[in-house]
């Protein structure tokens, strides 16, 4: 396997943000000599059938996630600006069919339950639903790298212990490298004092959400339309400065040479993932008749 894995990638079932398609994305997957890749939409699992089974066809091993959206504090709990700011990102990867179901479960409950702008989950559903799933820290939106950001060094730590606790051995800090903005640079050296102090592996993604570095221009378009905006406003969200291509582990090593270990990682990530969905069979409930009928009768 190639030392490094994607596993944090966004395609166009990312309503409006994500421009890959689940084909072209496996071809680039092969292109690159990877064996393994990540599909981990905003807050839904709309593509994982489709990418589970294109993998699959491919030869390549898939890993069904999804990038959630954590509410500021109970998802139940529907006040204040909402959008964007007001939600943290997390990476979530099924480890297993334990995991996939609670994946499932996770992305249900924050429609039905947490949905303000966004679908939202909580600290008590990842503590209810956390068995089976594999967790990164998540990007600059992240309630770690906020913490960090924030100079709030004593929250940082309480959540990392919180993670912890909800996910074990499977919880990871999730470092990026899209640009040369300090920001990052601050959060992954930040997050790499926190590998330190808890003894959790540091590990290298992309926030992918299309495929050539050129793509960035059509996906400046989706958001537009998305945040309805134009592409002459110059207040309007921007992110064609940062790179969110899908680049090859040649270059992930590169950028990522002052953290050793943190690309193959990934790899070890996806080594451990064992889940197989046993698909195209009915499936039925158990049901059992009331008044002493069989299911015959």
């Amino acid at each position: 396997m190639s030392r490094f894995v994607h596993l944090h990638v966004h395609t166009h079932y990312s309503l409006l943000d994500g421009l890959t398609q689940i084909d072209p994305l496996i071809a680039k997957v092969k292109f690159h000599g990877m064996e393994a890749c990540a599909i981990t939409d905003h807050g839904a699992m709309h593509g994982a059938i489709e990418f589970n089974n294109a993998c699959k066809k491919a030869g390549v091993k898939p890993l069904i996630g999804m990038e959630a959206y954590v509410a500021p504090r109970s998802r139940t709990e529907k006040t204040g600006r909402g959008g964007e700011n007001d939600t943290s990102h997390l990476t979530l990867i099924a480890k297993n069919l334990t995991g996939y179901r609670n994946l499932m479960k996770l992305a249900t409950r924050a429609q039905l339950e947490g949905f303000y702008y966004k679908p939202r989950i909580d600290h008590e559903l990842l503590s209810e639903l956390g068995e089976g799933i594999i967790a990164l820290s998540g990007c600059l939106n992240g309630e770690i790298p906020k913490a960090i950001l924030g100079n709030e060094q004593t929250r940082a730590r309480e959540l990392v212990r919180k993670y912890k606790s909800y996910f074990g051995d499977d919880f990871y800090l999730e470092i990026q490298h899209h640009s040369s903005e300090t920001d990052q640079e601050i959060a992954n050296r930040g997050l790499a004092k926190l590998s330190e102090e808890f003894g959790i592996p540091l590990v290298a993604t992309q926030d992918s959400h299309y495929l050539e570095p050129d793509d960035n221009e059509a996906q400046d378009i989706l958001v537009c339309v998305q945040t309805g905006k134009t592409v002459d406003d110059p207040k309007r969200l921007d992110m064609r400065a940062m790179d969110l291509s899908f680049p090859a582990a040649a270059l992930m090593e590169e950028r990522f040479r002052d953290f050793p270990g943190a690309c193959e990682m990934t790899a070890k990530i996806a080594d451990s993932v064992d889940l197989q969905l046993d698909l195209g069979k009915w499936v039925f409930p158990n049901f059992v008749p009331p008044g002493g009928l069989s299911a015959k009768d």
